[in-house]
């Protein structure tokens, strides 16, 4: 009978180049991603199908990518979760971006505005100005959330559950955050 045998993983490797790409989601990824989102386009989702929805629909397309990243085992996981990680991180963005629309009735929020809204949410001290702390800081707490599952998500069937389930309360959660902090009038300079 042949012996079963697991691929070697240099963890140090991963661990330098997600440390890297970390660095590096910090410094320019949230801006590009704030970007490429469509304010727009939210407003008129939130418009046609309300506030409430819109979030559901964001916290599914999260739940999606999280259960292919989870329900390949660790060749999929090495791939996909970076791939989550956007993924989750534009979907948290959309859902801050349609709460900000519904409290204020503008969709348009320059970037500066909107990681303090997003740090808030996520606990982060809005009170610094936004600099390459502030975003490290914003990273590492999206970070931390979507880490905490990625070992559970080396199981396949366990990891696709594990993984969509977690995508989606992180949306949810981070969408009552949001609100909560709307209901509390927050001074922004």
């Amino acid at each position: 009978m042949r012996k079963l045998t697991l691929p070697q993983i240099n963890f140090n490797k991963l661990k330098s180049g997600f440390r890297a790409n970390f660095e590096r989601l910090s410094k320019d990824g949230f801006e590009k991603i704030f970007n490429n989102i469509d304010q727009l386009g939210i407003k008129r989702g939130v418009d046609r199908v309300g506030i409430d929805r819109f979030i559901n629909q964001c916290a599914l397309m999260a739940a999606g990518s999280g259960v292919v990243t989870g329900a390949g085992g660790i060749t999929t996981m090495l791939v996909g979760v970076p791939v989550d990680l956007i993924n989750l991180i534009t979907q948290q963005f959309r859902v801050t971006l349609a709460i900000n629309y519904y409290n204020r009735g503008d969709y348009r929020i320059p970037f500066d505005e909107f990681i303090k809204i997003i740090a808030t949410s996520l606990k982060v001290d809005a009170g610094i100005t936004v600099t390459k702390t502030i975003m490290e800081e914003v990273a590492e707490k999206l970070l931390i959330n979507i880490g905490s599952k990625t070992a559970e998500r080396l199981v396949p069937v366990v990891g696709a559950i594990i993984g969509g389930s977690a995508n989606y309360l992180f949306i949810k959660r981070m969408a009552a955050s949001v609100k909560d902090m709307h209901a509390v009038v927050i001074d922004i300079k």
